[in-house]
């Protein structure tokens, strides 16, 4: 099949089933954190969204990414080659997803499991009883760090924010904690440092997505 007419049956698609939705096209864009002009680009059959954005299209319209791609002017018959193709593509990566959201949970249930163990041994001593929550508090900026190495790899950079901000507000109550328990010195402008910490990650990404929103309408 011509890369152009396929271009022109997805685009053709998405506006007819858009419209059938009651969406604008900012309304759609809203909901896949696009700009209005991606959207507006993949209707006009100038460029094509990824395979994972086709799911999440389909997803959105209630209808198949098979949909999405057949010829909006031709009868219901047996899907082509084309489009057996892209949908076995849609199937493997849903469960790439479903498989790599089994190894976040496996990695988040690890590490509290550490802490866990840390507290029943801290707690079994009547000398250490007091640190004994000090891991459940070093557990949040660890698992944090372990579920943001583990997205970067895959370059799924949907949550990256969240879980930086999470890390460093976690580092920050840590040492606080630590301070408190170990020394008793409540050293509470401690956080007052997460403020131009959460004020440099939100301008971070926001460039970020300002220069994958270029890209993308580039």
């Amino acid at each position: 099949m011509d890369d152009e007419k396929l271009k022109y049956q997805i685009g053709a698609n998405i506006a007819a089933y858009r419209k059938r939705s009651g969406l604008t096209q900012a309304g759609l864009a809203e909901r896949l954190n696009y700009s209005d002009k991606a959207v507006s680009k993949w209707e006009r059959g100038e460029s094509v969204p990824d395979v994972l954005t086709l799911m999440v299209l389909a997803e959105q319209f209630g209808v198949t990414v098979n949909d999405l791609l057949v010829d909006p002017n031709a009868l219901p018959g047996n899907p082509g080659t084309l489009e057996k193709a892209m949908t076995q593509v849609s199937e493997k990566a849903l469960k790439r997803k479903a498989n790599k959201n089994v190894i976040q949970a496996l990695s988040s249930t690890l590490v509290w499991f550490v802490a866990l163990l840390a507290f029943v041994v801290l707690s079994s001593f009547s000398i250490l009883e007091r640190y004994s929550l000090l891991p459940f508090i070093y557990a949040i900026p660890a698992n944090a760090i372990v579920l943001l190495s583990l997205r970067s790899a895959w370059h799924d950079f949907r949550w990256n924010q969240a879980l930086i901000s999470a890390i460093v507000w976690g580092s920050l109550l840590s040492i606080y904690m630590t301070l408190q328990v170990v020394f008793q010195y409540h050293f509470w402008k401690l956080f007052l440092l997460g403020i131009p910490g959460q004020l440099a990650i939100f301008l971070w990404f926001r460039m970020f997505y300002q220069q994958k929103e270029d890209t993308q309408n580039g």
